[in-house]
Parts: structure tokens; sequence; C-alpha cells
């Protein structure tokens, strides 16, 4: 058994256990455990890694396991919990509380619904979309598009609509969300 306080301190002794199991803590002092997971994941490929942490929030769940790691448990877990998810990922399972695993199904809804709103915009719809998703005004749109700025306004009204956005930056951030 081994116990760290940072991550620096676990890419330095975890390779010299070599742990089947890792329960580490998203946040971490300097080094967050999302960062550490993916160094730690490139060291030691086998080894499970289980986040356990007091957040919800899915852009850090979903960081995590991009980034290797195997489960995903809320402090609050019990004992029981925690044991169980151990021998679960060692069974090859993919452990989750129930609140990260609702969050998880979700997140995976929503993408699918704006990867759908995007897909019922026109291609012309799509274009200046992505040109406003990367940074340009009306003016630069409507050069790039060979339309006037007023076409321009028209079609950002219908992508609004079509998106269920109110501003330019909420349609641009629709747009870049992973479909």
């Amino acid at each position: 058994m081994c116990t760290c306080d940072t991550a620096e301190q676990a890419l330095e002794r975890l390779p010299k256990h070599k742990p089947d199991v890792v329960l580490m803590d998203i946040q971490l002092p300097k080094m967050s455990g999302v960062e550490c997971v993916a160094q730690l994941k490139k060291i030691l490929p086998e080894v499970q890694v289980i986040m356990v942490t007091v957040y919800e929030d899915p852009d850090r769940i979903f960081a995590a396991l991009r980034n290797g790691a195997s489960g995903y448990l809320l402090k609050r877990s019990t004992p029981e919990q925690v044991l169980a998810a151990i021998r679960e990922v060692q069974a090859g399972g993919a452990p989750m509380s129930t609140e990260i695993a609702r969050k998880v199904i979700l997140h995976f809804r929503e993408q699918s619904t704006v990867a759908d709103d995007v897909e019922h915009l026109t291609s012309r719809e799509r274009e200046v979309l992505e040109l406003l998703a990367n940074g340009f005004v009306n003016k630069e749109i409507a050069e790039r598009t060979g339309v006037s700025v007023d076409t321009v306004r028209y079609y950002l009204k219908r992508i609004y609509v079509k998106l269920h956005v109110r501003t330019r930056t909420e349609a641009a951030l629709k747009y870049h969300r992973p479909k």
C-alpha cells in the first residue's frame, strides 16, 4: 500500500509499488488528479485508476475518463461501495456512483441532441455557424460567403432558433461541443 499527498509524489512512488488499483483525488495541490492519471497511465498502462472526488462536474468526469481513469466515485461513497468498486475494476468493470452514472447518461443524451440540432442546419447555415464559432464577425462572414451582412444576420437568426440559443457565444459553444 502506498499513500501520496500530491500528484508528483504519486508519479514518483507508484511505479516502484506497481499497484493494480489506485484511488486518486481529482483536486490535488499543483498538478490535478486529471493530469496525474494521464501521466501515470503512460508509466503504468495496466494500472486501474478510480477517481474519488466531491465534484460531479461532467467536464471533470470526462477529462479523467479520457485520460485513462477506469471509474469515478464520490467521496461520500461508503467503504463498502469503495471496496465493491475496487473489485469491479479488477474484474474489468468501470465503477461509478449512481449520481456519476446519471450525469454520464445525461451528458450523452445532451450531446446527441446537440448533434441532432446541428444536423438540422442547412449547409449554408453550418458554414455561417462554423465561421461564427471561429471568431469571425458578420462583415467577415459576409465577405467569406459572398452574401450581404443582412443575409448573415438572417442566417444567424435561423441558426439561433434551430440551436435553441440566444447569442453568438451560445451558438459557438454549442457548435464546439464534442459531437
